[in-house]
């Protein structure tokens, strides 16, 4: 049977995710009740219940256990949607070991960040929700690296996406290299955007910066931003960038630039769970004609994604 061509709203959240939107954007699209999902994948011979389906399409769990994938699968057939539509935007699959239960969708930022009690001091002393109803779409990021080894610069250009009403700031957060001055660092707001408040840990070499979006989204709204952070000199030479992603993300380019008279003698790129694990993944990267290394990654889940690299 020929499928047709699924409505632009649907066709955008199964394009740019994350799986949670384009979930429930296809529930809606099909007409369906919950309950009457249940029942034709229960006649496929596939058991979800009721509150899983819910949990799936808020983005409170995800699906992670072998006979959740194969009801991800068997939901693309349901709701009549293109083949792997959905479950691409689970992104790669987790390392090898044990298949992990059912987890949120959303991992708090002190996963990811260390040390943990630091990013929860600093974003207390933010009020308002720690989730900023936003998802990226696409992320654009250049880090550049002076002739002395340090990082100097770092720029985005960030696509991001609401997946609730009333959203109006995006948190940015940056770690410097271990003993840089955090309260030397400039945080710049570019485009689409303007510096709201800012909050700084010394110890922890972190800071996180509220940045007030142009105007008010609404659920679905698509919205770009630019900004970047200028970076304080740290004792010792940079060895590695990292990007803590805290949920699913559609596309995310990186790309790190050395000065000419300052070049690594190899980089790889990798990404890990939580700091200080073991990457699950690594892959040695060629310098380009312009000194830099690019890393390309989409569908991504909650992660840490990065480059590191040797000087001697």
């Amino acid at each position: 049977m020929q499928r047709t061509a699924p409505p632009p709203d649907l066709a955008t959240a199964l394009r740019t995710g994350p799986f949670h939107l384009a979930l429930r954007t296809a529930i809606a699209a099909r007409g369906l009740a919950l309950h009457r999902v249940r029942l034709h994948l229960a006649q496929r011979g596939v058991q979800v219940g009721v509150t899983s389906l819910s949990y799936w399409q808020q983005g409170r769990r995800r699906p992670e256990r072998p006979e959740s994938l194969r009801a991800v699968r068997v939901l693309e057939d349901v709701l009549e949607l293109p083949a792997h539509s959905l479950t691409r935007l689970l992104g790669p699959r987790r390392s090898p070991g044990p298949a992990p239960a059912d987890g949120p969708s959303v991992r708090p930022y002190r996963d990811l960040i260390s040390p943990a009690a630091a990013v929860d001091d600093l974003l207390a002393a933010l009020p308002g929700p720690p989730d900023t109803g936003l998802h990226t779409v696409t992320h654009i990021e250049r880090v550049r690296l002076g002739p002395d080894r340090r990082l100097r610069r770092r720029d985005s250009l960030h696509a991001v996406r609401a997946h609730r009403d009333g959203v109006d700031r995006y948190l940015a957060l940056h770690q410097g290299d271990p003993g840089a001055d955090i309260s030397r660092v400039v945080v710049r707001a570019e485009e689409n955007c303007r510096p709201g408040r800012i909050r700084r840990d010394q110890a922890a070499d972190l800071l996180v910066a509220e940045l007030l979006l142009d105007r008010r989204l609404r659920t679905g709204d698509a919205h770009l931003l630019g900004y970047g952070f200028d970076d304080a000199p740290a004792p010792e030479p940079a060895r590695e960038y990292v990007r803590g992603f805290n949920s699913g993300t559609g596309q995310y380019v990186l790309q790190v630039t050395f000065d000419p008279a300052a070049l690594p003698v190899r980089c790889h790129r990798f990404a890990c769970h939580s700091p200080g694990e073991e990457p699950y993944e690594s892959e040695e990267l060629t310098l380009d004609g312009h000194h830099g290394v690019h890393v390309f990654a989409s569908g991504l889940g909650p992660c840490l994604l990065g480059v590191r690299w040797d000087w001697d």
